[in-house]
């Protein structure tokens, strides 16, 4: 097996063949997903560094990894030993991507990728910034494919409708909404990249990409007709029809970059630059087609949660609270009597999961973290840095399932035995941010990125912060990641306007390096309150019906407002849940749901 030093070199060698001064790596697949399958983990392959987000860039004696404040420690651990240099996004000191190719690349050089890697937006920015060093774009060679010798294959998993009894509406419907949408644009045709999106808009439903149910294809949209471009084998007979009722016509997989070069002048093609790949938008200028940039008609469309799915929502977070139930009462009578660690309990937890009618699997995978692992704030256990659980300090589990009626997302931070000061003040503070936010009343027309101060303020107050945003939007049966609804100061532009049915998750943490973490997080739903004079309001309501760990709550520490928030809290947890658990099971919740 090459080491990562080795497949540098091999690649620097790739590099001097084509005259390239540079090589781009991002972390995504044709389709611009944030999680990817493996056929398409070339950073991860060039680096080592296995988490979901970060950008590698290889000069002729230099390397380095850009990663945001999700990774800064995960990055420092994965990145020991290689040539690799950590740049840690949004730090004092730290230059930005283009900043650094900048300073580096040599007057007149060029920058290679994979154009179908990267997003139109960012090639475009590059030529524009680039330019003033004359360093040009070559876009057209995967060279980490040409040195990747055993690369796996494509997924050839087999794609399936969903049911309109869980999509709450008919593609048909939806097509017919995009077209609208084109025909203000007058666009001759939308062409569309990016996985969910795609999913969404024709109902269907994939394996390609773990965790996230989708399929790999692309489509474009006219006004009569639409065009699927997939691998046929991987669509059963259901599908095809299906699609037939639609008027789609199915299109080999990678046929798409030679059919929209038939849309020459005189013809408007509506597409978004973040979410089509350089490749892509590269052909469709070549072609002389008239492109009109703007949001995929379908983001905002897919975000509102229509009344079919809200309700499928509220089944999901009950069969998934019932599952994180018996894995609480599970690590409570358990830990210190029999052998534990974050492996094992994550592996529970997906038995309990998938032991639930119509689940389809996890919606991500698990972070088990227990003491300072929990620190770090995407970790994944493995079996080198897997630890036995004890009697003792925090474990932070992030976890999520997958079912026919939605898309769950969850963190729980339990107290296996005694806690420190400290540790009881940080989970006092991490559960007041939440509860501040779930308890939001606001005016229509707010944005998620003006909340998020409600969440912060409890760490503010204490000079803490942390170093990802408050809350994303959720897919239903889809990305647990969606945009583009957030909770994110940092980017306000970014920050969609709230609106009734977008689900948001509510998601604080602390992370203190070599001690421990602790997040919690709630599933909520936008909804709509009182309209007044002042306008209309909008409130949260939680999807998500699970217990906060009273063990881990100094009562104290919370304010009068916090210990009511959360006493009413937990009394719909075990309104809710109780019905659908058992007498023992029962008595036990009511404990952990009591008032304080």
């Amino acid at each position: 097996m090459q080491t990562i030093e080795q497949r540098l070199a091999a690649l620097r060698a790739k590099m001097r063949e084509a005259g390239y001064a540079g090589y781009y790596i991002p972390t995504d697949d044709f389709h611009l997903s944030e999680y990817v399958g493996a056929h398409f983990k070339a950073r991860a392959y060039m680096s080592g560094f296995t988490g979901s987000a970060g950008t590698l860039v290889v000069l002729e004696h230099e390397a380095a990894l850009w990663v945001d404040g999700r990774y800064f420690l995960q990055g420092e651990q994965q990145l020991c030993g290689t040539s690799i240099t950590l740049q840690k996004s949004g730090e004092e000191g730290v230059p930005t991507i283009l900043e650094y190719l900048k300073g580096k690349l040599p007057q007149g050089g060029v920058l290679g990728m994979d154009g179908r890697t990267v997003p139109a937006a960012t090639g475009l920015s590059f030529k524009k910034e680039l330019a003033q060093r004359k360093v040009t774009l070559a876009p057209g060679r995967d060279l980490v494919g040409e040195i990747w010798a055993d690369r796996p294959p494509l997924s050839d998993r087999p794609a399936w409708v969903l049911d309109t009894k869980y999509a709450g509406q008919e593609a048909g419907e939806k097509l017919a909404a995009v077209r609208a949408v084109m025909a203000e644009h007058a666009a001759t045709a939308h062409v569309l990249a990016s996985l969910d999106d795609i999913a969404w808009l024709f109902n269907l439903r994939g394996d390609d990409v773990a965790y996230n149910p989708v399929l790999l294809a692309y489509a474009v949209i006219e006004p009569e007709k639409a065009y699927l471009f997939a691998d046929e084998g991987k669509l059963p007979e259901a599908v095809r029809a299906h699609l037939a009722s639609l008027n789609t016509e199915i299109l080999p997989y990678g046929g798409v970059y030679d059919f929209v070069a038939h849309y020459g002048a005189g013809t408007k093609v509506l597409l978004s630059e973040p979410r089509i790949n350089y490749a892509l938008y590269a052909r469709l200028v070549d072609a002389g087609a008239s492109l009109v940039d703007a949001e995929n008609p379908t983001v905002y469309r897919k975000a509102v949660k229509n009344a079919a799915e809200l309700e499928n929502l509220r089944r999901a977070h009950i069969k998934d609270a019932v599952a994180m139930v018996r894995f609480m009462r599970y690590l409570k009578e358990n830990i210190g009597k029999i052998p534990m660690t974050e492996i094992s309990a994550s592996d529970y937890l997906e038995s309990l999961r998938r032991a639930q009618e119509g689940n389809l699997g996890l919606s991500f995978d698990t972070i088990c973290g227990y003491g300072p692992h929990g620190a770090i704030v995407h970790y994944a256990a493995t079996p080198e840095s897997d630890v036995p659980l004890a009697p003792r300090g925090l474990l932070l589990v992030d976890s999520g399932g997958q079912y026919y009626e939605g898309t769950t997302d969850i963190t729980r931070t339990f107290a296996l035995g005694p806690l420190t000061e400290e540790e009881k003040l940080h989970f006092a503070t991490v559960l007041r941010s939440m509860l501040n936010l779930a308890a939001a009343r606001f005016l229509s027309g707010v944005r998620g990125a003006n909340l998020d101060v409600l969440a912060r303020a409890p760490f503010w107050e204490q000079g803490l912060d942390y170093k990802h945003g408050t809350g994303h939007g959720v897919g239903y049966l889809l990305n647990v990641h969606e945009g583009p609804n957030s909770f994110r100061w940092q980017n306000p532009s970014d920050s969609a306007v709230l609106e009734e049915g977008m689900v948001t998750t509510d998601e604080p943490g602390v992370y203190i390096a070599g001690k421990h973490g602790i997040r919690l997080e709630n599933e909520l739903v936008c909804r709509k309150g009182e309209k007044n004079a002042f306008g209309q309001f909008l409130y949260f309501e939680p999807l998500t019906l699970v217990p906060i760990d009273l063990d881990a709550v100094e009562p104290s520490l919370l304010s009068e407002i916090d210990r009511t928030r959360l006493n009413a809290y937990h009394a719909l947890v075990y309104e809710t849940l109780a019905p659908h658990l058992d007498a023992d099971e029962r008595v036990w919740l009511a404990g952990y749901t009591r008032a304080i």
